[in-house]
């Protein structure tokens, strides 16, 4: 989805107002329609059957949205109270009608008018279970001053008691730069207008935005498509839905593909049973994997519904140089093949890897151990006889480029091209705020997911994803993208749905199919 710079989207806004003749009313309710069914999702998900929302407006388009939202939130039957952070006759615009409305629909407002009013209400907080940030918007410029800045320290306040959900940024948090300038609200929800902003993925807004959602407000598309961009893109659903067409009711197994995996250790059948469960949950047709003899019980009883084989294995419990006639037999047989949750280091791995490189005629997912054997020598994957799709973490990524941690985290973007020049594969570099790339393609940053994903068997669950997305058929840039899109958005739902402190890789992968059902509905 394309991303745009603030003047952009004003621009796109004054043209649907002016050439379209769409009024200003019209698109703030609907912005704040879509804020209200956001924070319901958002409520249903995290377990509030009657939850309470506190809205935080100030005096412009974003305390307008906040007032439609509260009208919607309150026909939809939840508890709600809206608190400006100015005096009411500071409201002008379509916001000031919106506030009429708000008052005609007998919804408690409280004035905040000064810093004082905001200090003194933290020291007798109201508690909601979802707080609605609509205080600044995206026309922020410096920091925020005045009962804005109090109302922003209020909601930090209530963080830890209030999933706080912000309506197109997080106030106080520059949307063209992503840098916060003074206080700044940290979201669990972003909710922005019309198209994400370029800001939403700069390096130091990731810690402020929490989860992205991009509202429909009913832009043209014709205007859309005209608007200036930024060359970077957002991964977002609704590019992605094309991609999963209706299944045909007489559709079998063999209609959907087979991906071979080749993982695990002793020691390490977490991972191979891991990345096989996220693998069926992918819509694969087959599922068989290759692991050492020593551990094939265990993958089994884990991952009922994939075949394992065991495999010849090294003294050290890792899949010997004996396995590849195993792996070799099934080339023929399968339409993507995963190497490297779980495999360890061991000497024979990295023959193993290059091995597949040269002679597997299907795409490939390498991960984890298989890229940690490959050192520095990217170049030998663009021998590969079809695509390959790489995953590093930032560690893994150093490994591979020749230099530190703190450099790739530095310029993801800048490490993600070189890789990608090196191996001729898709790269995808995993973190907060996941670089896909392909040589000649729009870089795609992925905003879904969250910090409980940071836990062991989580990437094991991504490669799975991505490999069984390729076994469909999927080009690799675009199972690429979709597979960080569903394995962050099912992160978020079991961060939602539980919280993200007792996060584990399996809670992902048990909601992969409701992430799925952002993309399709069957």
């Amino acid at each position: 989805m394309k991303l745009v710079t603030t003047s952009a989207m004003r621009e796109l806004e004054r043209r649907t107002l002016e050439v379209v003749g769409v009024k200003g009313e019209h698109l703030m309710d609907r912005a704040g329609y879509c804020v209200a069914a956001a924070v319901r999702r958002l409520a249903e998900i995290s377990g509030f059957a009657s939850a309470y929302i506190h809205l935080i407006a100030g005096r412009g388009n974003n305390g307008g949205d906040a007032f439609v939202a509260a009208r919607y939130l309150k026909d939809m039957g939840y508890a709600v109270e809206v608190w400006l952070a100015c005096s009411a006759n500071q409201v002008s615009g379509d916001a000031a009608l919106h506030f009429s409305k708000l008052k005609s629909a007998k919804i408690r407002v409280e004035e905040l008018p000064t810093q004082e009013d905001w200090q003194d209400a933290m020291t007798a907080p109201f508690v909601a279970e979802i707080i609605v940030d609509g205080v600044l918007g995206t026309g922020l410029r410096g920091p925020a001053r005045g009962p804005a800045a109090g109302a922003i320290r209020y909601i930090r306040s209530q963080a830890n008691e209030s999933l706080v959900v912000s309506i197109d940024m997080p106030s106080g948090l520059n949307a063209d730069t992503g840098e916060a300038e003074g206080d700044t609200v940290m979201a669990d929800l972003t909710v922005t207008m019309g198209l994400p902003k370029v800001g939403l993925i700069e390096p130091g807004a990731i810690d402020y935005v929490g989860a992205v959602e991009v509202a429909d407000i009913g832009l043209p598309r014709n205007l859309i498509a005209e608007a200036d961009a930024d060359e970077r893109e957002m991964v977002f659903a609704s590019d992605l839905k094309q991609l999963f067409p209706r299944r045909k009711r007489n559709a079998h197994k063999g209609n959907f593909g087979h991906v071979l995996v080749v993982a695990g250790a002793r020691g390490y059948a977490g991972a191979a049973a891991l990345s096989s469960q996220a693998a069926l949950r992918s819509g694969v047709g087959l599922v068989t994997a290759v692991v050492p003899t020593g551990i094939q019980p265990v993958v089994a009883v884990a991952a009922l519904e994939a075949m394992v084989c065991g495999a010849p294995e090294s003294a050290e419990g890792a899949l010997s140089l004996d396995a590849w006639p195993v792996i070799q037999s099934y080339l023929g047989h399968v339409q993507a093949v995963l190497i490297g949750p779980g495999l360890t280091r061991a000497p024979q791995v990295g023959e193993l890897v290059r091995r597949l490189v040269q002679e597997a005629p299907v795409p490939l997912v390498i991960d984890a151990d298989a890229l940690f054997v490959l050192g520095a020598d990217l170049a030998c994957l663009s021998a590969a006889r079809a695509g390959v799709v790489i995953t590093p973490h930032p560690g893994e990524m150093a490994g591979l480029l020749g230099l530190d941690t703190e450099a790739v985290q530095a310029d993801r973007r800048a490490a993600a091209t070189r890789a990608a020049e090196a191996s001729k594969a898709v790269v995808v570099l995993k973190g907060a705020g996941t670089v896909v790339l392909e040589k000649g393609r729009p870089i795609q940053i992925n905003l879904t997911g969250n910090p409980g994903m940071a836990t062991g068997g989580a990437g094991d669950a991504l490669a799975g994803l991505l490999a069984g997305l390729l076994a469909q058929g999927f080009a690799p840039y675009d199972a690429a993208r979709a597979a960080v899109y569903v394995h962050g958005r099912a992160g978020d739902l079991a961060a939602w749905r539980h919280c993200q402190i007792s996060l584990t890789a399996g809670d992902v992968v048990n909601e992969l199919p409701f992430a799925f059902r952002d993309l399709t509905l069957r």
